[in-house]
């Protein structure tokens, strides 16, 4: 009878994974949320001047900052 060893580590992994904005919209739909025009309008930018992830998420911050 083979002897079974256990990890050493009982630490759950998350899996990390993107989603596309076609998924995303659909998720979101479901939700009820719509995009709005302007936010159409900041991706199509975001994509245009070809910004990172962090970027876009530093320019979506900055867009609803209060003050």
């Amino acid at each position: 009878m083979p002897i079974h060893k256990k990890s050493g580590s009982s630490k759950r992994v998350s899996a990390k994974f993107v989603i596309g904005r076609e998924r995303f919209t659909q998720i979101s739909a479901v939700e009820g949320i719509k995009p709005t025009a302007v936010m159409k309008q900041r991706s199509a930018r975001f994509d245009r001047e070809g910004l990172s992830p962090a970027e876009r998420r530093k320019e979506i911050i900055k867009a609803h900052k209060k003050g």
